[in-house]
């Protein structure tokens, strides 16, 4: 009897821990800029809350200056005419939102990480908090987390500074994740199974305790 229930105890820790472990997923909502048609809005992000950008075409300026196009990541832009000037007498700020639900994950178990370029610079903020910056257009720079993230919505802001210039100043973003990960809340069946297969370790330890007492 007590070998039956210590290889049931032994199997439902087992369990337990390979389910937390086989289910471990990359976070959905974390997206490439451009992943829309060439000349298209790109409404994965959010431009300063009130409407979207556009993905470049590539061999068109200002992409030659900037970082080449691939099929992986495209620059969006403000403007559907991706030479379009900006900014001819003050600095611009342009604000790219990207959010994603972690609703029936841990967060606390959530990472990513990702690379970014900007025309002419910017910072990423997740949640509020900077978490890496880039002041290249023909580079990128990294930035990750492996902190900061709620239950529920999280956003990533992508905030750029365009520097004044009177001609001859585009901007854009150009954002890709390189990995992601996040354990999903297990259901209270797994969570029932785990406790039952301890408690039941615990009377056999407590069992073996009294023997080897006796």
């Amino acid at each position: 009897m007590w070998g039956f229930m210590k290889k049931f105890a032994m199997a439902a820790i087992l369990a337990t821990s390979s389910f937390l472990s086989a289910h471990a997923a990359s976070i959905t909502g974390l997206v490439n800029t451009g992943s829309f048609a060439s000349g298209a809005q790109d409404t994965n992000y959010s431009l300063n809350g009130t409407g979207f950008g556009y993905v470049t075409k590539d061999n068109i300026w200002p992409l030659g200056a900037w970082i080449a196009n691939t099929a992986t990541s495209k620059w969006i832009t403000p403007s559907a005419n991706q030479a379009a000037s900006f900014d001819p007498y003050s600095n611009g700020t342009y604000t790219w939102s990207l959010s994603f639900d972690l609703t029936g994950f841990d967060a606390s178990t959530a990472s990513f990480s990702g690379k970014f370029a900007a025309d002419n610079s910017a910072v990423v903020k997740l949640n509020g908090n900077q978490i890496g910056s880039a002041n290249s257009y023909s580079s990128y720079s990294h930035f990750g987390a492996v902190t900061g993230f709620t239950s529920g919505l999280n956003t990533l802001d992508f905030v750029v500074t365009n520097v004044a210039q009177n001609g001859g100043n585009p901007t854009g973003l150009r954002v890709e994740f390189t990995a992601s990960n996040v354990t999903p809340v297990p259901e209270p069946e797994t969570y029932a199974m785990l406790l039952a297969g301890l408690g039941l370790m615990g009377v056999i330890s407590r069992r073996r305790a009294k023997r080897n007492a006796a």
